[in-house]
């Protein structure tokens, strides 16, 4: 008789939270619901994270973009600043949800961890516009910030791109487009937090046996994944949906995060591993124990805050180098 598997160790305030997700179950998701969504005034969603806290500056503004304004909001822990690195911040949410309010307080975050400006960047969404729009939007923010723009009143010496999830592909995309077509600054460090890296739900140039294990009861269900593959709409093939497939020798030093109980898990493992097999300077960290999207869940899952200053340390470690 087989062995039957063991289960993965979870956190116990992980546990606790899935366990609620399970007893309340949220609609699927579909674009009448998505509709629903952009209808809803910021804030209106109880949200698992923290509060956004004290920072000295949160201000919102707009760029050009290649379809119109692009919004940004800046956080800065302080008021008056000379010029330095600054982190170009990409939220998640499936390339379909998440804005530059869901994901505040985890902007702010960074922000004080790091001691630097971090600038977040409102890209357009699908179902309402499709892949590349949201690329195209990241890598002309990152650009436009990387100029020191007045209308920003930062002055950038490098750039720290960093995402979570979608935008944790998203992060890693623009930074393949400026190391191939630089911006006026270098990218010091790129950040990816349980990224995307291979677009679709059965991937085919990897084994991802995290896909299958974590599918469902772990938080990032596969049948949101679905839709938001479908919406996207995403080409696999090319390296602005898929940057598993590109070629990684130059990029920047990175810091990638997983979540050991996340679906995702493998695809940033194996990117992970594919950029040290290219020659570049990779810190690789897993969050045993717990799931996809920790990062803004630190109201929920305590622990998670734990988690968050860990990998700020570690980006901080980073740039001091």
């Amino acid at each position: 008789m087989p062995t039957p598997p063991i289960p993965p160790a979870i956190r116990a305030d992980v546990r606790a939270y899935l366990d609620a997700m399970a007893a309340q179950p949220r609609p699927p998701f579909s674009d009448a619901l998505i509709a629903m969504i952009r209808q809803m005034p910021p804030g209106a969603m109880p949200s698992p994270d923290l509060p956004v806290g004290e920072i000295a500056v949160a201000r919102d503004t707009v760029m050009p973009g290649p379809a119109g304004e692009i919004a940004l909001r800046l956080y800065d822990p302080r008021r008056d600043r000379g010029a330095g690195p600054v982190v170009v911040f990409y939220h998640g949410g499936g390339f379909v949800v998440g804005s530059i309010d869901t994901h505040a307080a985890m902007a702010a975050e960074i922000a004080r961890g790091l001691d630097l400006p971090v600038v977040s960047v409102e890209y357009r969404l699908a179902p309402e516009h499709a892949w590349p729009a949201a690329p195209e939007d990241c890598i002309a923010a990152a650009r436009w910030v990387a100029g020191g723009p007045a209308e920003l009143g930062v002055e950038a010496t490098g750039l720290v791109l960093c995402g979570d999830s979608a935008g944790g592909n998203l992060a890693i995309v623009t930074a393949l487009a400026l190391r191939d077509q630089p911006a006026a600054v270098p990218v010091e460090i790129l950040w990816p937090i349980y990224p995307v890296t291979e677009q679709g739900s059965a991937p085919s140039s990897y084994k991802a046996p995290s896909r299958a294990e974590f599918a469902e009861g772990y938080g990032l269900g596969a049948q949101e994944m679905a839709y938001f593959d479908k919406v996207y709409a995403a080409d696999a093939a090319d390296w602005r949906a898929s940057p598993l497939r590109a070629d990684l020798a130059g990029l920047p030093p990175m810091l990638l995060v997983t979540a050991g109980l996340d679906p995702l898990r493998d695809e940033g493992r194996a990117f992970a591993a594919k950029a040290i097999e290219a020659g570049c300077d990779v810190t690789y960290r897993e969050m045993a124990g717990t799931i996809h999207g920790f990062a803004s869940y630190r109201s929920a899952i305590p622990s998670a805050q734990g988690d968050m200053a860990a990998i700020i340390a570690a980006a901080k470690e980073m740039l001091g180098r």
